[in-house]
């Protein structure tokens, strides 16, 4: 039997992260080939991860970030299953690490996020290292992206809710804060009337016909009735037609326009874990 060296275990731990009781077992497994015990121990991740597949991951950091130009955003949502994992120190850095390679190759999508180079692997075969080490299910379950001349990103504190938001010119740094701030605390379904799908606009059109038939309004004023309602509905659920949460005095659209005059909000993401 080949004999392995306290430095040898310390130096696979390294490249790991895993235990040293691991990463001996698997050097003594591999007879010292560094390349197969590392196989060896990526195979105890994939046997952690098979067993813990239908466990639930409710727990993990939701985080967003743009690239240096300013021109490209991407959100994640990296899981686990307890709390305590979420705010390890580890764990965030892992999430960041994803998140800086999405952004920096500007990755459109989930399935080509985890089929992205990471390092000597895939991002999906770099999560089931994690599972490994930690010992819960880790999961990248969420990513989307925003891309336009200008795009800002907010991060809850805590690391549960995050947001993007692009616009379609440079705009100051503070506007463009408040405003994904603005997104991820009141959760818009849209920028502004023109972009809510006629589904939702019958839906709510229809449920305001039928809460005025129930309160028995006369049937000649029904219609109105129902556009009034349909009207609030826009108006709490669009971003440029929301008062401002720092000053409800005004709409989103008019601190815009106080601000960044004729710049258009050109899209936004947000993405919450319990929210």
């Amino acid at each position: 039997m080949t004999k392995i060296t306290a430095s040898e275990v310390n130096e696979l731990r390294k490249q790991t992260g895993l235990g040293m009781m691991d990463c001996k077992t698997a050097l003594v497994e591999s007879n010292g080939d560094f390349d197969k015990a590392i196989e060896i121990l990526r195979k105890k991740g994939q046997k952690v991860a098979a067993k813990r597949a239908n466990r639930e991951a409710n727990e993990g950091v939701v985080l967003s970030i743009t690239n240096e130009e300013n021109n490209f955003g991407s959100i994640i949502v990296l899981n686990c299953e307890t709390d305590f994992v979420a705010k390890n120190s580890d764990f965030i850095g892992f999430a960041k690490q994803i998140l800086l390679l999405a952004v920096n190759n500007k990755i459109n999508n989930l399935e080509d996020l985890l089929n992205f180079d990471f390092e000597d692997k895939k991002v999906k075969d770099k999560i089931i290292e994690q599972t490994g080490l930690i010992g819960e299910k880790v999961s990248l379950s969420f990513y989307q992206k925003t891309e336009s001349n200008f795009v800002a990103s907010y991060i809850h504190p805590g690391n549960k809710l995050a947001a993007l938001v692009g616009f379609d010119n440079n705009i100051d740094v503070e506007v463009s804060k408040n405003i994904c701030m603005q997104i991820a605390a009141m959760n818009p379904i849209a920028v502004d009337e023109n972009s809510v799908s006629k589904d939702i606009l019958d839906k709510e059109y229809n449920i305001g016909l039928e809460q005025a038939k129930e309160e028995g309004k006369p049937e000649n004023i029904l219609e109105k009735i129902a556009e009034g309602k349909l009207k609030k509905f826009l108006k709490e659920n669009t971003l440029l037609n929301q008062s401002f949460i720092k000053d409800n005095s005004i709409t989103v659209g008019a601190y815009l326009n106080q601000n960044s005059e004729k710049i258009k909000v050109t899209d936004f993401k947000r993405i919450g874990l319990g929210y």
